[in-house]
């Protein structure tokens, strides 16, 4: 029977409603859910294509102990034996949980709760540590508490957006396609985007501040001192509502003109201007992400941008404030829970006696934790020095993901114990796990996240159960209960649970702590079920609240005041003649995190097949690096290969590498291997934005590009990439060493029937070779070779796999890598939803179109999600460019 079922997107901290479409033929399609105030109906082109990656294939789904399946109370058993066994022999501090943003509240909150009152541990992290620990200490040093003020619609009210080391375009998309539908209903609008790089985003800009990574601090301190001269301040809410003034007055005070210019890299001019429109605008936005939060001075950057809002009274107002774009679907929830070391529930404070107390009546726990426990980076560091001897890695990858990553998977592989919950069986994490537990996955598991605006949607299932797999909150709970803990662990479900933690949060809380959803304790499972997406606070008595904080002041310190705090530029990362450069990370459009859910589409594949570095053109000309060519990546800490990528939106003196990739799909592709395990000294997050690295050139003798219908063996060359393609697999390669029969290599690593015979095309001058194996109509493998980067139509290419090759002359025309008439070359992949390229939307602009939305009449591509607008606009405008000239 076909059914459909709202629940929520599992990607970013948007939180996007999704209506799942369930057919009588088990078919799942997915739509934007346009009654979600999130998104109104928008998805982003990973959330259009979540159907693609809910498949079985490589899932995890039965207990395992040491690579052999096992019955579930064999593999329960012996993890709660284990940590019960570590503790008595080696303290509460020798087991540690690491969690995930992925997780749902309920999962988090029994995993919290575990630990922190039960075990009597805080050594409970999340990979949450890795992208807004910062903001979380920048708004409880500021406001007492971990507050977001503001909402969605502020961004839209705005004035005057500053995006501040966010690339919203492509890690934000829905948000990004509200701001810029803000902006074409008012033009007025003002966007300013802070960045080193010309991101997408950049292209939606008024102002682009290419400012020196890490230079922030100097920024904020500068706009500061320059509101206080101009007299944009309002005094009235600094008197009322706020200490501490003077001392942030004086340190900003002292950084002079000339070391502001130094510090930001920004020209005078430019600067003059974002302070005047700062000064001028009352409705002001400030939205801030990971080129914040990731840095060694993080925590101050936060409250730089907190300073300036208080200090002018607009924060908390429509279309007013500081805001922080989090990057998970659940960090926030994982916060409301206490999921950080240094955090209890409910937004309470380890620190305080009160709230341990409180916490611990509640939970009726034998023990409560008094100090915080190891953060992210120090937990791992424990791990590899001995002081933690069993870890419990929960829906995350920390091999891949953590900076100094080599040294994070050394010691999570001579960790004596290693528990790992997860819905994929082979990660660069799971493969070292002594017991691996099949979690469920998006569209089986049933429960809550939280968004970046505070607010709580339901995730519901709408797929059978697959295999013995199970939710995380139970394995927890059962775990609990065989340590000892049976009353405490006794849930029934998801709702039982989501009870407990509204109940907790309501709690002898008399208004003096932010977080209360009393309002929604006591729900039945029906109601629990039909819980429609609303936004915290909501107690369960007292007045309506409005949707924002601190318009009125009313901030959680214990007085009720906010704090002002005095920030000073920190030592920035110094290059030398052997690191050079300055590394960046981040994320691409279209993958997210490790690729683990997103490497299983084609579709999403199609944009960005392989890990790639951008370098300015004046960089690359000196290092003898040009585009196609692959380049080392490489620091005091390790070494990653990937392909270059010559661009003028990458400033001089710097390299941009996505954080996606790893051992599953390419040979030497994590760049977190080269990140340093610096962190903020506050918030304890990696500052994985400001690397010294040295590039240089990666020598090989021939590169290659190849086609499989079947998944390769392990491929031996000295550099790979893999992605899926339709139909099959699409593989870049390239060697150090000539093989004495490449005809036997593509039989081996392609699995190639004897028999088969290829069709081959060889230029032994030129140092071309080209095979491909056909079996009737279909082509099941191919290989070219180049001592060149293998110039052929990669997307015309892969799309042979799919193709009917009855007709032998498309066989040679396949062998010649030349397009037909009847097949024309789509180009590299700009829409991703429906599949245009590069080529189609030049061939569209020198047929008349002019603007984005005559092409996506022409194409429809951009109307869908609308994340790949700006690249459309950036073709527009260069083919409108070469055209005049």
């Amino acid at each position: 029977m076909e059914k459909e079922v709202r629940t929520t997107c599992p990607y970013c901290g948007v939180g996007c409603g999704v209506i799942a479409k369930l057919a009588e033929d088990g078919a799942v399609s997915v739509r934007g859910d346009p009654e979600h105030p999130s998104n109104f109906g928008r998805l982003c082109s990973k959330g259009s294509a979540l159907a693609e990656t809910i498949d079985l294939d490589g899932r995890v789904l039965y207990p395992e102990v040491s690579g052999q399946r096992v019955e579930w109370d064999t593999a329960l058993d012996l993890v709660a034996q284990r940590f019960s066994q570590t503790i008595a022999e080696h303290g509460r501090g020798s087991v540690a949980f690491y969690v995930s943003g992925q997780l749902l509240t309920e999962d988090y909150y029994v995993a919290n709760k575990l630990m922190k009152g039960f075990i009597g541990s805080a050594n409970i992290d999340t990979n949450s540590r890795l992208c807004m620990s910062s903001s979380v200490a920048g708004h409880r040093r500021a406001f007492g508490s971990d507050t977001v003020p503001g909402t969605y619609e502020d961004i839209e009210l705005a004035d005057l957006v500053v995006l501040a080391g966010s690339n919203l375009a492509w890690c934000h998309p829905v948000l990004y396609q509200r701001l810029a539908a803000a902006k074409i209903a008012r033009p007025s609008m003002k966007i300013v985007v802070i960045d080193p790089r010309r991101t997408m985003t950049g292209d939606i800009a008024d102002v682009h501040l290419a400012i020196r990574p890490d230079g922030d601090v100097a920024l904020f301190m500068g706009l500061f001192a320059h509101l206080i001269a101009e007299n944009a301040i309002d005094q009235n809410y600094i008197a009322e509502h706020t200490r501490g003034f003077g001392d942030a007055f004086d340190k900003s005070a002292a950084l002079s003109w000339s070391e502001l210019l130094h510090e930001t890299g920004l020209p005078a001019m430019q600067l003059r201007e974002f302070f005047r429109l700062f000064a001028t605008t009352e409705r002001v936005v400030t939205c801030y992400s990971q080129g914040v939060n990731q840095s060694a001075s993080g925590t101050d950057k936060v409250n730089g941008i907190i300073n300036c809002h208080l200090a002018t009274g607009r924060i908390g107002r429509p279309g007013m404030g500081p805001f922080s774009l989090t990057g998970q679907p659940n960090a926030m929830g994982g916060r409301e829970v206490g999921g950080l070391a240094n955090m209890l529930a409910a937004h309470m404070e380890i620190e305080n006696a009160a709230d341990r107390d409180r916490v611990q009546r509640f939970w009726r726990s034998p023990d409560i934790v008094t100090t915080s426990g190891l953060k992210a980076v120090d937990m791992f560091k424990a791990i590899a020095d001995g002081h933690i001897k069993a870890i419990w890695i929960m829906a995350t990858n920390p091999a891949v993901s953590m900076p100094d990553a080599n040294a994070v998977e050394a010691a999570i592989r001579a960790c004596p114990f290693v528990v790992v919950s997860d819905v994929l069986a082979s990660t660069d994490t799971t493969r070292h796990a002594h017991v691996l537990l099949p979690s469920l996955g998006w569209g089986e598991k049933d429960g809550t996240v939280t968004n970046s605006e505070r607010r709580i949607s339901r995730q519901r299932a709408f797929l059978e159960v697959p295999g013995e797999a199970r939710a995380d909150w139970w394995q927890l709970a059962e775990v609990g209960r065989r340590m000892g803990y049976t009353e405490a662990f006794h849930y029934s479900s998801s709702a039982s649970i989501f009870d407990e933690h509204a109940s907790l949060s309501a709690f002898e809380n008399d208004g003096t702590r932010d977080f209360d959803i009393g309002g929604y304790a006591g729900m039945d499972s029906s109601s629990y079920d039909n819980c429609q997406p609303f936004q915290w606070p909501q107690p369960k008595e007292g007045k309506a609240f409005g949707g924002r904080f601190f318009a009125q002041g009313g901030f959680y310190h214990t007085d009720g005041k906010a704090r002002f705090i005095p920030i000073t530029v920190a030592s920035r990362t110094q290059t030398d003649d052997r690191y050079p450069f300055i590394l960046n990370t981040g994320r691409v459009r279209d993958h997210w995190h490790t690729m683990t859910r997103t490497g299983k589409s084609a579709r999403l594949s199609s944009h960005i097949a392989e890990p790639f570095a951008e370098l300015h053109p004046s960089d690359a000309a000196e290092i003898g690096v040009v585009t196609a060519d692959l380049v080392e990546i490489s620091s005091r800490y390790g070494t990653a290969v990937v392909r270059a990528l010559i661009t003028e939106r990458q400033a001089r003196g710097s390299a941009f590498v996505p954080m996606h990739w790893n051992d599953q799909f390419t040979a030497k592709g994590r760049i977190d291997a080269v990140v340093a395990p610096r962190t903020d000294p506050i918030s304890g997050q990696p500052a994985s934005k400001n690397v010294a690295i040295a590039v240089r050139p990666f020598i090989v003798r021939h590169y290659g590009f190849a086609l499989s219908v079947s998944e390769p063996a392990s491929l031996n060359a000295a550099y790979w990439a893999i992605a899926r393609a339709n139909g099959g697999w699409r593989m870049e390669l390239a060697f150090d060493a000539a093989e004495a029969d490449w005809i036997s290599w593509c039989r081996t690593i392609f699995s190639i029937p004897e028999g088969i015979e290829p069709l081959g095309y060889v230029d032994a001058q030129a140092g071309v070779m080209r095979l491909a194996f056909f079996s009737g109509k279909r082509l099941l493998a191919a290989l070219f070779l180049s001592c060149e980067p293998v110039a052929v139509a990669r997307n015309w290419a892969t799309a042979q796999l799919v193709a009917d090759h009855t007709d032998l002359r498309k066989r040679f025309a396949f062998i010649a890598g030349r397009p037909g008439a009847d097949q024309p070359d789509p180009g590299a992949t700009v829409c991703s939803c429906f599949g245009v390229g590069v080529n189609q939307i030049a061939a569209a602009v020198r047929s008349g179109c002019r603007n984005v939305q005559a092409i996506g009449k022409t194409l429809n591509a951009g109307t869908n999600c609308g994340s790949c607008r700006a690249e459309i606009k950036g073709i527009i405008d260069a083919c409108l460019t070469a055209a005049a000239e």
